[in-house]
Formats: C-alpha cells, sequence, structure tokens
C-alpha cells in the first residue's frame, strides 16, 4: 500500500482571496493565481517518495457558476507547475449532501482506492477545518496550516506555512518508519 500527502487546493496550492470567513473560489483561469511557494515544499515530499494529491470542493460545477472546460484549465497549470500526482474534485453543492463533498471522507477514500494508499499513513495539508474532519474520519493524519478558516474541530498539527508542514510530515513518517523498522527486528 502506498502513502501519499493530500493536499487542499485552494488556499493552500493556489492563492484565493478571502470574503468574511470564506474563501473565493476562481471561476475562470485569469483569476487562478498559483502559490509559487508551494513547489519547493512539494519537492522534498516527492523526493522523500511521497505521492503528491489535491482535492478539492468545486460547488460552481453544479450551480452553474463554474465551468469545467475552466477548471480543467486551472487543473493542467497546476499539475504543470507544481509535481502533483492527481488531483481529485468533488463538483457537488453542500445541498447535494454527496460522500465526497468534504468534510465527508469520500474524496479521500476515492483516493485510496484509486492509489491503492493506506490512508492510515496519509497525511492531509489544509487551511480549512473541513479537510482536517475528513482526515479525521478516513484515518489520516491532518496538518492545517494556521488560518481563520481552521476552525475548532480535531486536526493533529496546526503550522504555519506549507515549508513547516512539509517538514512535519518528513518527521513524522521517518519517526514511523524507525518504529516500525525497530518492530521488525524484534
Amino acid at each position: 500500500m502506498k502513502q501519499a500527502v493530500i493536499f487542499e487546493r485552494d488556499g493552500v496550492l493556489n492563492q484565493v482571496p478571502a470574503a468574511a470567513k470564506n474563501q473565493v473560489q476562481p471561476l475562470r483561469l485569469d483569476d487562478f493565481v498559483l502559490n509559487e511557494e508551494a513547489r519547493a515544499p512539494l519537492l522534498r515530499l516527492k523526493d522523500a517518495g511521497l505521492l503528491l494529491l489535491a482535492t478539492t470542493n468545486q460547488p460552481g460545477l453544479s450551480n452553474g457558476t463554474l465551468a469545467r472546460r475552466e477548471l480543467d484549465f486551472m487543473h493542467q497549470v497546476l499539475l504543470r507547475r507544481l509535481p502533483l500526482d492527481d488531483i481529485l474534485v468533488c463538483p457537488h453543492d453542500e445541498t447535494d449532501r454527496c460522500p465526497c463533498r468534504k468534510p465527508k471522507s469520500g474524496l479521500l477514500l476515492e483516493a485510496a482506492f484509486k492509489w491503492h494508499l493506506d490512508l492510515d499513513r496519509c497525511f492531509v495539508v489544509s487551511d480549512k477545518w473541513q479537510d482536517a474532519t475528513a482526515a479525521h474520519i478516513a484515518g489520516c493524519t491532518s496538518i492545517l496550516i494556521k488560518s481563520p478558516l481552521n476552525g475548532t474541530g480535531h486536526h493533529d498539527f496546526i503550522v504555519p506555512d506549507l515549508a513547516t508542514a512539509a517538514a512535519k510530515i518528513i518527521q513524522v513518517n521517518w519517526r514511523m518508519h524507525s518504529l516500525s523498522d525497530e518492530a521488525c527486528v524484534a
């Protein structure tokens, strides 16, 4: 079984303006701004042998405010400029009550099935409480990047930025492998 780091797209891999306590998702490629600081931490994680996936709720697809073509263009930019292996999308609105819309764990379960992941050894990195909740439900370790959207629910770690999140993942991953190696020797 494989191990992955699963990133929230909006606010982590791309920049989004905040309106009150919500982020405004880009609806056109012209509005899509890559988080240039994400590349180096993602390369460190890729060099550590981890799969890198992204997940995103995109309710604009179901309510008609986001064209699938624009979303595909945005994701082409992410896949071309960052070392991501895949991007998984929930196209539903909150009223659809689908199992893949975060904070439910459906996107993580889909990733596990598609990529043969051991979710107990995977990490979810986000700036939103919904991803931490989904991670908790699926059995992943959650790492929140400090933001007004963190909420007060379950999380495993809160860090100041993506570079610190990558360092924490490498540190925790090294400890997990050290402990499992010791168990095999004993």
